[in-house]
């Protein structure tokens, strides 16, 4: 009985084997990529935890989407290829906000900063996905397109072709890519910048695919020859164990809450953007920019 291969099977397939392709070609030298075997295995490790807590969490995220495209405003007819182009951008814009607010807010940051925890830039990193994501809600900026009329089945369809467009842009081997494609589309070199810890990088370049979300709502940077990318996270992890990557920061958040001395610091310390202290003296990506800004100043 042969087994009949669904999408997402394909894409993990197809992901797996250009990793491993890139690994071997880096291995004999032949290309720009760095692979450290703890690193790619902590990856993943990441990426089977998130298998087995997306497919725990189907059904529920398939029953919320449901319930809301019940209420539709409209009803969309999936097979017309109109329907596919609206939701390619809706889509897009979706996910531009979802990507943005988690490193905005801790409480989603808490579930997403695993995916920038690797100090290495390959494929493998693409692989490093959350494990808390779709618990804490992750999915929902996606709701308003259920209410406006598109079947759930096309949602997350959507959704998985735009995660698939951004594994290849987890390279280091391609540069840069033609000037009107850096221009309008997203590429190695702007999410190389999105998973640096640099200042002039840090929270910078959401975009899934289109460019024009970073462009249009001022979070776009491009990246510079003069300035390398550093890799990771402001307090890098020293570790590759997958239990403390997927949940280092949760247990920092609630450690934090416990020794908080209001409401307001509570709620600062859940919801307000990481690196967040009540005297306003943290480290947020704001005062990590405003330093560099002093110190540039200084320097002049």
């Amino acid at each position: 009985m042969h087994h009949k291969w669904n999408i997402p099977e394909v894409f993990l397939a197809i992901s797996v084997g250009l990793m491993a392709l890139e690994a071997i070609l880096a291995g004999f030298s032949m290309i720009r990529a760095k692979y450290r075997a703890a690193d790619t295995f902590a990856s993943l490790a990441m990426q089977f935890g998130n298998i087995v807590m997306n497919l725990m969490m189907a059904g529920f995220v398939f029953a919320g989407l449901t319930a809301v495209y019940k209420v539709r405003l409209f009803t969309i007819p999936p097979t017309s290829p109109w329907a596919w182009v609206v939701i390619f951008f809706l889509d897009d814009f979706c996910y531009y906000w979802f990507h943005r607010i988690s490193h905005e807010c801790r409480f989603w940051w808490a579930a997403h900063v695993n995916h920038h925890s690797s100090q290495q830039y390959n494929l493998s990193t693409a692989l490093r996905q959350s494990w808390t994501g779709v618990p804490v809600g992750t999915w929902t900026p996606w709701i308003p397109l259920a209410f406006l009329g598109f079947p759930p089945e096309m949602i997350l369809a959507q959704q998985g072709f735009n995660l698939f467009y951004q594994f290849w842009i987890h390279t280091e081997v391609i540069r840069r890519m033609p000037a009107w494609f850096e221009y309008l589309f997203n590429t190695p070199s702007h999410h190389r910048v999105h998973h640096g810890s640099n200042p002039l990088y840090l929270d910078r370049n959401y975009a899934g695919v289109l460019m024009v979300w970073d462009r249009l709502f001022g979070t776009f940077v491009a990246e510079r020859d003069e300035e390398p990318v550093r890799y990771g996270i402001v307090h890098n992890l020293e570790t590759h164990n997958p239990i403390r990557i997927a949940f280092h920061e949760w247990a920092a958040v609630v450690r934090e809450v416990f020794a908080a001395r209001s409401l307001r610091e509570v709620i600062g310390i859940v919801f307000g953007p990481p690196g967040w202290r009540a005297d306003g003296r943290g480290q947020t990506s704001k005062n990590i920019r405003a330093e560099m800004h002093k110190e540039s100043v200084v320097a002049s």
